[in-house]
């Protein structure tokens, strides 16, 4: 048996598949490209492949993974991408296949790109408040689980492990703010990026639209993960 991760990118359209449908669709290329995977036991067999961080619904991701076995050693690794991309539709692509060298629980952080944009202000204006949010001592926003909802504040989580700011802002561009961001990510603490529009409407009573694409995975001495 060979474990193997794929490497893939989700975005355009699809970035608006859930992750159930993310899991079919991937099953289905498996079946069609009759790649020598391995298939669970028991009265349903299917191909037994595992998501290490699971995106969010309307997220883009450029460098997403999902690992599996192969039955056959000697498979070709470098085959299945061109294989697999003939069954998957625009907006899914596998970019690379490797050799799994981390576990899944090592995913401490995640890193992301955020494109801000608003309606009624210009790119300046949103630049300065943006800014000025950014620098406040905490900024309380409601965060939601299947059971509850809990005020948190998430300024802590914008400067990781004392290495200053996690948020860079950037330039502003023709029509919209781009941040970057490292914010908590894995089995343990998960902060969503959308929270920041909680936070535009709580203090400036803005509503604005983030375009969010999750760049890569991230250990907690904020290694690439792999």
């Amino acid at each position: 048996m060979k474990n193997i991760r794929i490497w893939f990118r989700k975005e355009n359209k699809c970035r608006y598949i859930s992750h159930l449908d993310l899991n079919r669709c991937m099953m289905r290329a498996i079946y069609k490209s009759k790649i020598p995977v391995w298939y669970t036991e028991g009265f349903n067999p299917h191909p037994f492949i595992t998501f290490a961080l699971p995106i969010s619904l309307g997220f883009q991701g450029i460098n997403e993974s999902m690992d599996m076995k192969l039955t056959n050693e000697s498979y070709p690794s470098e085959q299945i991408a061109d294989i697999m991309n003939q069954c998957l539709p625009n907006g899914l692509r596998i970019t690379n296949v490797t050799i799994p060298q981390m576990k899944a629980s090592e995913i401490k952080y995640a890193s992301f790109q955020l494109k801000v944009s608003c309606d009624t202000l210009t790119n300046e204006r949103l630049y300065e408040l943006t800014n000025e949010l950014l620098q406040m001592d905490e900024i309380i926003v409601e965060k939601k689980s299947k059971k509850q909802k809990d005020l948190i504040n998430i300024k802590p989580y914008l400067a990781i492990q004392g290495n200053g700011p996690s948020v860079l802002l950037c330039e502003a561009e023709e029509h919209f703010l781009c941040l970057c961001l490292i914010l908590p990510a894995g089995n343990n603490l998960n902060i969503n990026p959308n929270l920041l529009s909680q936070a535009y409407y709580k203090y400036y009573n803005l509503e604005v639209f983030l375009d969010v694409t999750r760049l890569e995975a991230l250990t907690a001495d904020l290694k690439v993960w792999k």
